[in-house]
């Protein structure tokens, strides 16, 4: 189907559209959701209420293309997520001691550590960090979007992510230094 009827039939409230939509992109937005909600039932919830939002506002799409529209409904995707963890006070920006972070890796551990297990170790920095982590590297966004999205100022958005990737490195090293540990005992 021509992505412009599916617009046109969408904006004109048909369901069969509107489910084609969905199928269409629904995984694609569930990680992007679960990118930034660690919860699963958190995360469809922010898909769904995400949904509901791309139907109601389709009318104001003005693109013409398939990477427009996934990118028009990935923001508003982002955007509830967002919501969602301000709604829990999760999106907080937390100040950490730097003296406790190693800033940097261990040799070689890019190779023995897979790209799962590096998704994992993002999930499990603070909500604030991992926030600002996947704004910035993984959805593009500049520090200026990030700061005016989250209602920062960029010397904010900029230190938290030095401290979100502080932290990552740090992780990565703890999961390294456990691997190293489990083959030595095995």
């Amino acid at each position: 189907m021509d992505i412009n009827q599916l617009i046109k039939d969408c904006q004109a409230n048909n369901i069969i559209a509107q489910r084609l939509l969905y199928e269409q992109y629904c995984h694609q937005l569930f990680t992007c959701c679960k990118r930034y909600i660690k919860n699963i039932e958190d995360a469809e919830e922010c898909l769904m209420n995400g949904y509901l939002k791309i139907f109601k506002s389709i009318g104001t799409f003005e693109g013409d293309c398939v990477a427009s529209l996934y990118g028009w409904m990935k923001k508003i995707m982002i955007n509830e997520c967002l919501m969602k963890l301000r709604k829990k006070n999760a999106l907080l920006f937390i100040e950490m001691d730097d003296s406790i972070i190693d800033a940097s890796v261990e040799p070689n551990i890019l190779e023995e550590i897979n790209a799962k297990e590096i998704y994992a170790l993002i999930q499990e920095l603070p909500a604030g960090y991992k926030s600002i982590f996947n704004l910035f590297v993984v959805d593009q966004l500049s520090h200026k979007e990030i700061a005016t999205l989250l209602k920062i100022s960029e010397g904010t958005s900029k230190s938290q992510l030095n401290k979100a990737r502080l932290y990552l490195k740090k992780l990565m090293n703890n999961q390294n230094s456990t691997k190293n540990e489990f083959r030595k005992r095995g």
